[in-house]
């Protein structure tokens, strides 16, 4: 939330003394090695995301923690269906309200703070999670992953808000990406170190893998404090040496020299523009701003709004977390799989190696294109998944010797896997990043951090939902649909393929300035063909960007 100091001390394009630069678009420093590096390491954040929503899946199949949450008299082979609601979806819960947090701590204390904060609330959430060997394990396990994941909060909102801010747009789509694949590696380094401790006859088996998340958090919090801030943070709070300084740190450049001017010029025109257009408020004026404007203008802050949280939802929606929370019980009912920590663990190897993908083809083909296919391809993989399933596949068991459920065609259950492990290679090169790279590019500065605070929110509780009512559709006792949940995943694919075709934009090539310029003059379907006229700070030099009283908010 701007003050009303910040907004008499605020930079304005003539300060740049850049008026007469040549086009922005021609103007641009070249992309250094070091620039690379310190773009793509806050994706490392990524990590402890996915191996604290990754390790979970195989400790709700250890016999151990089972134990040490039943109870061993009388023995159970897995846990309730509303304590596997509870453990899992629990992280997500305090992960949407972190979310939400974080938007306005980002305002506050700067993007690369709240992240370090983030860092510290996870750490005591870790360290609550392993006392679960010393009494009541259910009740430190759930209030430790509560803990650790509003720390997940903000580092989920903020570090994409952070990246986005600080990418040059040339490669801004495969850096943010970078973000998407640590989650990936996060998830496969979680099955991995369970699949090592799957067979410890202590406590180990679960603790060990809840007290490696402490690394993650560490790397990250300590790297970021030798990192600037964002140079945008900065220009909103009015400090334009800072800005100069921490954008002269990121493009490896004089701050003196045109690239870093021009850049900046352009951040400080846009940021002028937008503040007429949304002037400050009071905080709960400035979270209003947010939902201001029409729903059927494309460039208006509510529909922006509504995009970036239903983009957030539409990932969710996918079903990938069903895989990644629940396939290890999910293919134990199968009957036809002796290693079900194993075949998870492929199952995050495929997601890590297919994501690279999207580091290319996000910048060759652009966001739209690639959400458009990657939802395609998904539906194909979930409904031949139900189909097999329900035909021939494991909802056609019968008993074994020791009375457990086997299936009556094992290859049946073998294609499922196959088809879901290509719905995996679906969703990580596509929907997977893209969700994440276009939250982080839709919003006009003055409400960018709430936005994506808010989109963010929104996949957390979505998250959260899924995570509590999907152990009640495929549990024994409730809904029992087995393979056929995958007819409920692949209606919510189809789903997010005609929602890309009719309202995700594409931002390919834009700076994040342009962004807002293309949304205020398109459609998302005629969006790939708009291309910059002209520059924020040309615009101010030629007096045109005077908004009119009646269109400010």
């Amino acid at each position: 939330m701007s003050s009303a100091h910040e907004k008499e001390t605020a930079p304005t394009a003539a300060h740049i003394g850049l008026a007469h630069t040549q086009d922005v678009e021609r103007i641009e420093a070249p992309v250094t090695w070091k620039a690379y590096l310190i773009c793509a390491f806050a994706s490392f954040g990524g990590i402890f995301f996915g191996y604290d929503s990754g390790y979970i899946n195989g400790v709700l199949g250890s016999q151990i923690f089972i134990n040490a949450v039943e109870g061993t008299n009388p023995i159970v082979k897995q846990l309730s269906e509303s304590h596997q609601s509870l453990v899992v979806s629990i992280l997500s819960c305090g992960t949407f309200f972190g979310a939400l947090i974080a938007g306005d701590l980002a305002d506050m204390m700067g993007r690369k703070w709240t992240v370090i904060l983030g860092c510290l609330i996870y750490l005591i959430g870790c360290v609550i999670q392993m006392i679960t060997g010393l009494g009541d394990a259910l009740g430190a396990i759930v209030a430790g992953r509560l803990i650790a994941g509003i720390g997940v909060g903000f580092e989920s909102a903020v570090v994409i808000l952070y990246m986005s801010e600080i990418c040059p747009r040339k490669v801004r789509g495969a850096l943010v990406a970078g973000y998407q694949f640590c989650i990936t590696i996060g998830l496969m380094l979680a099955s991995c170190v369970v699949y090592a401790t799957q067979d410890r006859k202590d406590t180990g088996a679960y603790r060990i893998p809840i007290a490696i998340q402490f690394i993650w958090a560490l790397i990250l919090a300590g790297g970021l404090m030798c990192l600037p801030d964002s140079p945008r943070y900065f220009v909103k709070k009015g400090n334009l040496a800072a800005a100069t300084n921490s954008l002269s740190r990121l493009r490896g450049q004089d701050p003196n020299s045109e690239y870093i001017q021009v850049e900046l010029a352009e951040i400080v025109a846009n940021e002028e523009y937008e503040r007429q257009l949304i002037p400050s408020t009071t905080w709960f004026g400035s979270w209003a701003n947010c939902f201001k404007g029409s729903l059927w203008k494309a460039n208006s802050n509510l529909r922006k709004t509504i995009l970036g949280t239903s983009l957030q939802m539409m990932q969710q929606w996918t079903g990938v977390n069903f895989i990644f929370y629940y396939s290890t019980p999910f293919l134990k009912s199968t009957g036809a799989i002796s290693n079900t920590f194993l075949i998870s663990m492929v199952f995050t190897i495929i997601n890590v190696f297919s994501t690279p993908i999207s580091f290319w083809t996000v910048e060759r083909f652009g966001r739209r294109t690639i959400l458009f296919w990657g939802a395609l391809g998904m539906l194909i993989c979930q409904f031949l998944v139900a189909i097999i399933g329900v035909t021939v596949g494991f909802n056609k068991t019968h008993m074994g010797a020791n009375g457990e459920s086997m299936a009556n065609n094992v290859s049946a259950v073998n294609a499922q896997i196959a088809f879901i492990a290509i719905f995996i290679f679906f969703f990580a090169s596509t929907w997977g990043p893209g969700a994440w790279i276009l939250i982080g590019e839709i919003f006009p500065l003055p409400i960018r951090s709430r936005g994506v605070g808010l989109s963010t929110a929104s996949n957390w509780l979505w998250n959260t939902i899924i995570a509590v009512i999907t152990p009640y559709m495929v549990g024994e006792k409730r809904g029992d649909l087995k393979s056929s949940v995958f007819f409920v995943w692949g209606g919510l694919c189809t789903c997010a393929f005609v929602y890309t075709y009719f309202l995700v934009p594409e931002t390919k090539g834009l700076s994040l300035e342009q962004v807002d310029k293309m949304m205020e003059e398109t459609t998302p379907r005629t969006s790939a063909k708009w291309k910059p006229s002209t520059t924020f700070a040309h615009a101010a030099e030629d007096g045109m960007l005077n908004v009119p009283a009646e269109k400010q908010v």
